[in-house]
């Protein structure tokens, strides 16, 4: 019996001592197979890689798989890591390749932004909007309407709090074109915003 406590404590040890590892010491330890730090790693990232896979793909299945294919990857390729930016920065970039890639093979039909905005919303009545006060609702609706590009940017740069340093490293973009996109997606949201009648988030 005494010896099932020892194994227990030990095993708490080092999930705690994995707990307390930097991001990039778990990935040093992942690749040499160790699978503690791959379930603290995962634990730590995997809500925050499976927000920004979903705001990509928009379907809650594919984004399940492709966080797992993310993990998988970081599992097989930990190794190769350079630590040139933040662990989390190098998951959403291979998220974000993996999503891109998940969504050319769907083979959805590409509708100009335009188009968009001129298909009329038949649920979308003054009551219904007058209903909606929801102020959150209201802004997640209007990211959804900005093109895929500056949805992208706004996503990372104010849902998960990335540099315009590290936007660009994920996207692959230098940063003066995370800055102009910056700028042109606020602009967007802040008349979108005003459409729905919020002018305080518009500013």
């Amino acid at each position: 019996m005494s010896n099932v406590v020892a194994i227990n404590a030990a095993a708490k040890n080092s999930i705690a001592a994995a707990r307390a590892t930097s991001d990039e010491m778990l990935l040093q330890n992942i690749a040499k197979g160790d699978r503690t730090a791959m379930h603290v790693l995962y634990s730590r990232h995997n809500v925050r890689v499976y927000r920004f896979v979903l705001r990509m793909v928009r379907d809650t299945t594919m984004a399940e798989d492709l966080v797992s294919q993310v993990f998988l990857d970081v599992w097989r390729t930990a190794a190769q890591f350079e630590g040139r930016s933040q662990v989390s920065t190098w998951l959403l970039s291979i998220a974000r390749f993996k999503a891109l890639t998940a969504l050319r093979q769907r083979k959805h039909e590409d509708i100009d932004q335009d188009d968009v905005l001129d298909i009329a919303d038949e649920s979308d009545t003054p009551e219904a909007s007058l209903d909606r006060s929801n102020t959150s609702a209201i802004l997640r609706a209007c990211v959804a309407k900005l093109s895929p590009a500056h949805r992208e940017i706004i996503n990372l740069v104010y849902y998960h709090e990335k540099s315009v340093e590290e936007a660009g490293a994920i996207i692959g973009i230098p940063q003066s074109t995370v800055k102009t996109r910056m700028f042109y997606a606020r602009k967007q949201l802040a008349e979108l915003l005003k459409g729905a009648g919020v002018d305080s988030l518009a500013a």
